[in-house]
């Protein structure tokens, strides 16, 4: 009779256990922003207000989790807004993800989730700054992420400058821009407008706090020289695993073991090297099989071998390197900081990525994690590539939220002096 109860404790754990399991948050892979009518990623969203978009992840488990999400309104600064749900929101956050389905056909079995804004359940009706925060079912946070909604109450214009300053003439570019308001004037605009300019849809590359230079009408002239200037950087390197079994310009070799690898050649310190132009997706990344229709579960996950010959000319040991791009937000996180193999000489790291075409480059930081961004391992380059966003907010007199009115972006393609 012991041993019936003693199997019968041991049958209902493992059933227990299997239908409570509780979301890992190592296990989110691949999350990704994507307007309806784009075909690349992004961790990052800037859209117009009522407009469409989705954010999907991936759940690296053999089990469905319920997850769930809640969204907050923010002010310019990023904290939270005054204002209550129901001012922002027509309908109710805290509800659970009804859109997801199993992966089909892969070695790495996962659960893909997608979430579309609007939907059945609400719709935002005010501009501004929102972090969307998702959540297991048992409450605790999985990860956020970041989106803008603006408003067309403003156009922009913007020019993309070489330094004025001799120093950086060929290693920075400079962000000028005239804001224009459609209807009517800025009340106290030194006061109550607001810009956020950033750099290939990355946030951690941004610049705030910028007043106006000097109001020529009704508009607003930003043409300042070191307050909105950006390191060049150079454009990003890539790989393309669409045919996981395939080798080409940047893998060199796969294997297939419990999951595939693919293991790219090694890449090579840019710092004191001619400008190379080389065409990218300004650090975005695109999810892709090849053999299939429907890449969201049919592609699989590779572990992606990277390696990079330093100069060690300018590298010693108080440095970290990481492997950045927007598949994981630009976050310095164990999970991408490369190991130095003092045989090989070389910088190393393996990261489990979905099958596709991706941007990425190389970070430098130091033991705090702070960002040494002059020591660039790709070099910087005022000829480089990139793509410049500008954000305008806007608080009325009396008002309680910071608006966002205006958005626009450029390319350095087109650089002038």
């Amino acid at each position: 009779m012991k041993k019936i109860s003693l199997i019968f404790k041991i049958i209902f754990f493992i059933c227990f256990a299997s239908f409570c399991q509780q979301t890992d948050g190592e296990k989110i892979k691949s999350i990704a922003f994507e307007k309806f009518d784009a075909n690349k990623q992004s961790n990052f969203y800037v859209g117009e207000l009522f407009q469409s978009f989705s954010i999907s992840f991936d759940v690296l488990t053999g089990y469905e989790s319920d997850i769930y999400y809640t969204i907050d309104h923010c002010n310019y600064n990023w904290r939270k807004s005054k204002l209550l749900k129901s001012e922002y929101l027509q309908g109710f956050d805290d509800v659970k993800i009804d859109t997801y389905y199993s992966s089909f056909n892969t070695y790495q079995i996962y659960t893909h989730y997608k979430l579309n804004i609007p939907n059945n359940d609400l719709r935002i009706t005010k501009s501004g700054n929102y972090v969307i925060t998702f959540f297991d079912e048992y409450g605790e946070e999985l990860f956020q992420r970041k989106f803008i909604l603006f408003e067309n109450l403003s156009s922009v214009g913007i020019e993309i400058k070489r330094s004025r300053d001799l120093q950086f003439i060929n290693e920075k570019q400079i962000v000028n821009f005239e804001i224009n308001p459609r209807l009517s004037y800025f009340n106290r605009p030194e006061k109550n407008v607001k810009v956020l300019i950033f750099k290939n849809d990355n946030l951690k590359d941004s610049i705030m706090g910028v007043k106006p230079m000097y109001n020529r009408g009704k508009n607003l002239v930003y043409k300042y020289d070191k307050e909105l200037s950006f390191w060049g950087g150079n454009e990003y390197l890539y790989f393309d695993n669409k045919n996981i079994r395939n080798t080409s310009v940047r893998i060199r070799s796969y294997d297939l073991i419990d999951i595939y690898s693919n293991f790219l050649y090694t890449d090579i310190s840019r710092i004191g090297k001619k400008y190379t132009y080389n065409p990218d997706i300004n650090g975005n990344f695109v999810i892709n099989n090849i053999s299939s229709n429907e890449d969201y579960i049919e592609a699989d996950y590779a572990n992606i071998y990277f390696s990079l010959n330093p100069n060690n000319k300018f590298f010693n040991s108080t440095m970290d390197v990481y492997v950045v791009g927007s598949f994981n937000d630009y976050e310095l996180k164990d999970e991408n900081k490369m190991t130095f193999d003092n045989l090989r000489n070389k910088f190393e790291l393996k990261l489990k990525l979905k099958q596709g075409f991706y941007n990425y480059k190389y970070i430098v930081a130091d033991k705090s994690k702070k960002i040494i961004k002059n020591l660039n391992v790709g070099g910087n380059f005022d000829e480089t590539e990139n793509k410049y966003s500008v954000v305008v907010y806007y608080r009325e007199n009396g008002g309680r939220y910071d608006k966002v009115v205006g958005y626009s972006n450029a390319s350095s393609e087109f650089i002038t002096n």
